[in-house]
């Protein structure tokens, strides 16, 4: 009974997560030191597990099938040799356990042990020189889940045209084991306020006429962010906009932020945010890989000039539809290098909606009606800049 209360409190709380196919993981604990540490997950069923070792910090990944975490966060907060626990969903079919370790570590159990009705899933780790952990990364086949990005020219070239809607791309940031940041009194997570805005945004964008608004993702699930940028591409998207509500240290700062890319960041506060941002991948246990060598020819070089000038003409759209409705930070155009926004020809902004660090900005995000103002907002932004991209040949 008490397994079936807490599913039922966490599928209340989650309402993306399909109960009829989901582990439910109704339990955590972990002990240990700066030598051994076991982290013990209580199950409602036997699953089967796979191990993974990255490097560069060391991270042990841990695979599963669909499982529906529905304990307390405190209970797994790290300790011993972990300096950071993350889960979450991957996608439809599996699940996934991050442990970023102090220094280099071993699994010597990874299982899930059956004693009469009680099914745990036992971890135990040790710590083990350098260059055991190096073997154990060396020896992996396994490739960590990132889709490469195809190269600049290739995706120019593939690009066809569209059927005549404006297509745009809407991105519910974060996702699955990456939940972002966390509501300061709320503790909502980043990833469920996001999606519930990108939904709403769609739906209200696919109102205006010759618009076809999609989600690059419908449901709990991780995303990696070149795999943000494949979907909004095979999409065929004329527009990208990426959503996020990210906390701060200065808990005072409120508003709406509108970002585009950039080599150099406009400031500081713009540089941290692109910096935590980046990580998404990091949490999730992806190990970033080089990015394919881009064809520097004219062509590619005036394509990117010309989708960051839309780029910037869409964030001056946002601000301007913004102004005088609802809040902005101070200066709230700002740029920096967000890998999210790095596809060369779409134009794409990453809009900040506000600080969930803010208890006045994280009442506003968990409220119905304000998202419905903002998405009416982003409606006119759009409109304003379908009118200014088609008069100057966009």
């Amino acid at each position: 009974m008490r397994a079936v209360a807490l599913f039922a409190c966490f599928l209340a709380a989650m309402p993306a997560m399909a109960a009829d196919d989901a582990v439910l993981a109704f339990g955590a604990r972990i002990a240990g030191d700066d030598a051994r540490s076991r982290i013990v997950i209580d199950l409602e069923k036997k699953i089967d597990v796979a191990v993974h070792y990255v490097t560069n910090p060391p991270r042990v990944i841990v695979d599963l099938p669909r499982v529906a975490f529905g304990f307390p966060a405190d209970q797994l907060a790290p300790r011993g040799l972990f300096s950071d626990i993350r889960y979450g969903t991957m996608d439809a079919d599996s699940a996934r356990l991050v442990l970023t370790a102090r220094k280099p570590v071993e699994l010597t159990t990874a299982k899930v042990q059956v004693e009469g009705k009680d099914i745990r899933l036992v971890l135990d780790a040790v710590s083990v020189s350098e260059k055991r952990f190096q073997a154990l990364a060396a020896a992996e086949t396994w490739r960590q889940g990132d889709i490469a990005p195809k190269p600049a020219s290739a995706m120019l070239a593939q690009k066809p045209a569209t059927d005549g809607a404006f297509v745009i791309a809407v991105d519910a940031g974060h996702g699955g084991i990456d939940a972002g940041a966390i509501g300061a009194d709320s503790k909502t997570e980043e990833k469920n306020v996001t999606l519930a805005f990108a939904r709403g945004l769609v739906e209200r964008l696919n109102r205006e006429p010759g618009i076809k608004a999609v989600l690059t993702r419908e449901d709990d699930r991780f995303l990696s962010l070149s795999e943000r940028v494949q979907i909004a591409r095979e999409k065929r998207a004329n527009l990208f906009v990426s959503l996020h509500a990210d906390t701060l240290q200065q808990n005072s700062i409120r508003g709406a932020t509108v970002y585009t890319i950039s080599d150099n960041a406009s400031d500081g506060l713009a540089a941290a945010l692109a910096k935590r941002e980046n990580l998404s991948d990091e949490i999730a246990g992806i190990k970033l890989g080089d990015e394919p060598a881009e064809v520097a020819d004219i062509l590619l070089d005036l394509t990117r000039r010309e989708t960051q000038a839309f780029s910037i003409a869409m964030a001056r759209s946002v601000v301007g539809a913004f102004e005088g409705q609802i809040g902005l930070i101070n200066n709230p155009h700002r740029y920096a290098g967000f890998r999210v926004l790095q596809a060369p020809d779409v134009p794409s902004i990453l809009l900040e909606l506000g600080f969930l660090s803010n208890p006045e900005d994280e009442k506003l995000l968990l409220d119905e009606a304000w998202r419905a103002k903002v998405a009416d907002l982003l409606a006119v932004a759009v409109r304003r800049y379908r009118e200014k991209a088609a008069a100057d040949g966009g």
